[in-house]
């Protein structure tokens, strides 16, 4: 006797040809089959890498131009696909990696132990970031709570570094 359940439609695929789920989608790394929240953080790695050495108020002015175009971007992909928060947007992981490395001190170390705690917070999800995720809609909402978790590790490296 056939089964009567059928698997769930699969997630709808980004056009990489479209420069909105191009970004949204970090240029693929969102497109992982596994943990793609995780591959677009290491994409972030690569992001931060350059910027680390700019001065505090350009990181800063950079920080705030991703985030403000993220909002956007991941809106509007998420309206694109259909699928509010489609774990493939990882341009809120990007922008949250980059405000946990806020006033980060040099040094691999300080990378690992960022990219760690902010995987941490952002998958694990202590309130309010799970509230956050399940109650703000919207790019703002698919933002919000990788901000959010991004302060937590933030704080927590900050902790790391004055008292390690």
């Amino acid at each position: 006797m056939a089964s009567t359940t059928s698997a769930p439609d699969p997630l709808p695929k980004p056009s990489m040809g479209n420069f909105v789920h191009l970004l949204a989608f970090g240029f693929g790394a969102g497109c992982s089959p596994k943990a793609p929240g995780t591959m677009g953080t290491l994409l972030a790695v690569g992001v931060y890498l350059p910027l680390s050495h700019l001065p505090l108020a350009a990181y800063i002015g950079v920080l705030a131009a991703v985030i403000l175009a993220g909002i956007w971007l991941c809106d509007r992909a998420a309206r694109d696909l259909g699928v509010h928060d489609h774990p493939g947007i990882v341009w809120d992981e990007i922008a949250g990696y980059l405000l946990t490395m806020l006033a980060a001190p040099a040094g691999w170390v300080w990378i690992v132990a960022g990219f760690a705690l902010f995987r941490l917070f952002d998958i694990w999800k202590p309130w309010p970031i799970g509230w956050l995720d399940r109650h703000v809609g919207g790019g703002f909402g698919i933002m919000l709570d990788d901000l959010v978790a991004g302060v937590f590790a933030a704080v927590c490296l900050q902790i790391l570094v004055h008292y390690v």
